[in-house]
């Protein structure tokens, strides 16, 4: 009768207690599970979903109701002041963003593309201040950000670019200009890095 020797190491607890997939020592050592925890809040920033009607010749989307420049429908008081609209290339990161000047609010819908979108609560008095959060923008499934004065914003562009409608709540003042501008990494180069997971 030929005897084989068995493994000296132990099992994973996991492992020893429910039955699991037992993993070679080399793969036990290096694995991480995902967690799915709630996403950090940050005071003030909502995201709403937009309806994108599509048809045999193209597709439709409301974006806005005004009226007297009050924007209607909104979970917060909104008045419209400016619109632009902004190209950005494949894989481009535009970051950090901030208006410390004068309270500036954006809403941010994007219409083609994609824009992964980070947002920081900067505000001394927030009780989110530090908070971090990310968010997907798409124009498959179209929805509009609310980005609050004192929130740094910035983005990177998916791998077909992104066209980005925003609207504020002040004008742009070329003579006086409230952009403020902190490096891409401020937060950590990683918030750009590849999900390779």
């Amino acid at each position: 009768m030929t005897h084989t020797p068995k493994d000296p190491r132990p099992p994973a607890p996991e492992a020893a207690a429910s039955g699991a997939t037992q993993l070679s020592a080399r793969a036990q050592a290096a694995l991480t599970f995902q967690v799915y925890a709630p996403p950090t809040e940050i005071a003030g920033v909502w995201l709403k979903p937009l309806k994108k009607h599509r048809g045999d010749n193209g597709a439709f989307m409301e974006y806005l109701r005004l009226d007297e420049g009050a924007a209607e429908g909104l979970p917060a008081p909104f008045t419209v002041r400016q619109l632009s609209v902004s190209h950005a290339q494949p894989g481009r990161i535009n970051a950090f963003h901030i208006h410390p000047r004068e309270p500036q609010n954006e809403l941010w819908t994007v219409i083609q593309g994609q824009l992964k979108v980070w947002l920081v609560d900067l505000r001394a008095t927030s009780p989110t201040e530090g908070n971090k959060r990310a968010f997907i923008l798409s124009g498959e499934e179209p929805a509009q950000l609310f980005v609050p004065a004192g929130v740094a914003h910035g983005y990177q562009a998916g791998p077909e670019g992104a066209l980005l409608l925003y609207t504020m709540d002040q004008q742009f003042n070329a003579e006086h200009p409230n952009e403020g501008r902190l490096p891409w990494d401020f937060f950590g180069a990683e918030l750009w890095a590849e999900d390779r997971g």
